[in-house]
């Protein structure tokens, strides 16, 4: 397969090929003020990948940034997840931090990792296996080996260049208010606006009920060009969703500026616009 995302149907269908293994990406508490109804339950075999508390660098101030390669492949291991697996995120939430943790697994090397479409609420609605999620998840250690693919995070260096340079298309995933600066930013203490320069795709518009747009509603609301694709939102996690989007739709280079708004609103050297 080489679309990032799965029905419910293909997983389901595929649901007993032993080299699948199925994550639910776990981000207790969002900036979107966000909650299922169902946090005690998951999908059948399910293991739970937690973004803030085991997959970011918590030694950095910053929130939801990267981990370690080290860090990353350790703590991988541990969810028995192997070099040959093919792995299926999916969240409560329908679609919201698994394209963060699928892009995770995309920045560590692992090419066989998809999004389920829909995610839980789509499982559910399908009728499909669902379980209480167990007191303790231990699985034989995995032998799964994490490199590190430099091109697709940039620092806010390398932003600053671009918007010099103009060599990409730097697209900001937040929502409209907040991208043209109209009251306070959700986290204390950063500026509102945006970077110059980049363009506002909130990522609710591109999905509905839960799921990715078609594609060719995406193809009739993004534009595209042949200049590389670079990501941003408020900490990293929203804009993974608007880069898998573009994914579906075209090949162009993309990546993700890892530090963000909550990054670039706090540095008061660094140009806004609103």
């Amino acid at each position: 397969m080489t679309e990032p995302i799965v029905s419910t149907a293909w997983l389901h269908a595929n649901f007993e090929n032993p080299e699948l293994i199925l994550l639910e990406a776990v981000l207790k508490d969002n900036q979107s003020n966000l909650k299922s109804d169902l946090e005690n339950f998951q999908i059948k075999s399910a293991r739970l990948f937690d973004i803030k508390s085991t997959f970011s660098d918590n030694s950095n101030p910053l929130p939801n940034t990267l981990p370690s390669t080290e860090q990353f492949e350790t703590e991988v291991k541990k969810l028995g997840i192997n070099k040959n697996s093919t792995i299926v995120i999916y969240d409560k939430l329908g679609i919201y931090s698994s394209p963060r943790a699928w892009w995770l697994f995309k920045i560590m090397g692992h090419k066989s990792v998809f999004v389920l479409d829909g995610g839980f609420p789509a499982w559910i609605a399908e009728g499909y296996a669902i379980e209480e999620i167990p007191t303790n998840q231990n699985y034989e250690t995995g032998d799964f080996e994490a490199k590190f693919v430099t091109e697709l995070v940039k620092t806010k260096e390398q932003i600053v260049e671009n918007i010099a340079t103009k060599e990409a298309v730097l697209i900001d995933a937040r929502a409209e208010n907040r991208f043209k600066g109209i009251g306070d930013e959700p986290r204390a203490g950063l500026r509102s606006g945006h970077i110059p320069g980049s363009i506002n795709i909130p990522y609710t518009k591109l999905i509905r009920d839960g799921k990715f747009l078609s594609k060719a509603e995406l193809i009739e609301i993004l534009p595209v060009s042949d200049k590389p694709l670079l990501f941003t939102c408020g900490s990293g996690v929203t804009a993974c969703i608007d880069l898998i989007a573009y994914e579906l739709i075209c090949k162009n280079p993309k990546s993700v500026y890892d530090g963000s708004w909550t990054e670039w609103g706090q540095l008061e050297h660094l140009p806004i616009e609103k």
